[in-house]
């Protein structure tokens, strides 16, 4: 199989070395080119035919957010990772070049001791984050075509509470999902998207803004109401505890699982343990296998689990390695999953008092 090949495309010299030193050394990535400006990365795109495009957010004359735009006339498929840096005003940017179409995001090394450790921090994460977008993640297992119905479904426990774990590329899947969730959505509802701090929160208020459902992030000892949904916050874990009829959010900073902090695994055990059968789970597209275990327990308690499907996903990781565990009860395509969603929690509910689910803008 031929290396992926990386069109790095930064103002920064120093940047721009340091990624091309790090990809060097990366058996399956070969270095395309590097471009200092997005004028020369648009010309140098049609030359080097990369498979995978770097692209800094801040850079002078024609920004990030403009030769993404431009890329994604003339290129709408090809996977472009935005840089950025770990500050609200990089996160809010990062943010609209993801709606924009940019398939992930890094954030720049900062406080690095040395140069070497910097390229270590780099080489690890971007590396697995380019060998994903272009496919190269290795899924065990056929892949699985969509099996969503409108059969409604009978003799089911009656679903109590939502959570959702998502990744690579879950900021545009849940403005695809959350926002035609109807305003009247009889249950609360979890989400685990890995990002770091500050990124959570405004992702939060995005979907707020966007959606019937009240979203907004966790807190320790939110109680949990029903059309109302939470988002954990970067670096923390979120759980469940419930006692009686009354259950409440709790944060912890215990360590990374599938080395992720939030990690999906650590939700859907919660909530397990907390609703037993009466959970809904969906996996969402996102690099990596975190969700599997979790999606484990949830069966193992009656729950069920619901995953987005190969050809709507950034990347199949998550949600191939739930099904390639045996723990999906159904694969849906993204357009699919908020009516699946708002279909199974009516089950064991009065018919008609849902409200239905808002048609996509």
């Amino acid at each position: 199989m031929p290396p992926v090949r990386v069109l790095i495309v930064d103002d920064s010299v120093v940047v721009r070395k340091l990624l091309s030193d790090a990809l060097a050394s990366t058996p399956g990535i070969q270095l395309a080119g590097t471009a200092s400006s997005g004028i020369i990365a648009l010309a140098k795109i049609p030359q080097l035919n990369p498979d995978v495009i770097t692209l800094d957010i801040e850079m002078p004359g024609l920004n990030g957010i403009q030769t993404l735009k431009e890329i994604r006339k003339l290129y709408p498929k090809l996977p472009v990772i935005m840089f950025s840096t770990l500050s609200e005003h990089g996160a809010s940017i990062t943010l609209e070049a993801l709606s924009l179409g940019a398939s992930d995001y890094m954030a720049k090394p900062t406080n690095s001791e040395s140069l070497a450790e910097a390229m270590g921090q780099v080489r690890g994460e971007l590396t697995a984050k380019i060998l994903a977008l272009a496919g190269r993640e290795r899924i065990s297992g056929p892949p699985a075509r969509s099996t969503a119905t409108s059969k409604p479904a009978i003799g089911r426990s009656r679903i109590d509470i939502l959570a959702i774990g998502t990744s690579t590329g879950g900021p545009n899947a849940l403005a695809e999902v959350i926002p035609q969730l109807p305003a009247d959505f009889p249950v609360p509802a979890l989400v685990v998207q890995h990002m770091p701090p500050l990124f959570t929160r405004l992702l939060a208020e995005r979907l707020n803004a966007q959606s019937r459902i009240r979203v907004g992030e966790a807190e320790p000892g939110c109680a949990l109401e029903p059309g109302h949904l939470w988002i954990a916050p970067g670096d923390y874990h979120m759980t469940v505890v419930r006692k009686g009829l009354k259950a409440t959010l709790e944060l912890n900073q215990d360590p990374p699982e599938n080395s992720c902090r939030p990690a999906v695994d650590v939700l859907f055990r919660s909530v397990a343990r907390a609703y037993g059968p009466n959970v809904l789970a969906v996996v969402m597209t996102g690099m990596g296998s975190d969700g599997t275990r979790g999606a484990g327990h949830i069966r193992e308690t009656g729950g069920e689990v619901f995953v987005q499907d190969e050809a709507s996903s950034v990347v199949w990781g998550m949600p191939g390695a739930v099904v390639n565990s045996g723990c999906a009860n159904k694969i849906c395509s993204l357009a699919e999953i908020s009516q699946e969603i708002v279909r199974r929690v009516q089950v064991g509910r009065t018919r008609g008092t849902l409200g239905a689910v808002a048609a996509p803008a």
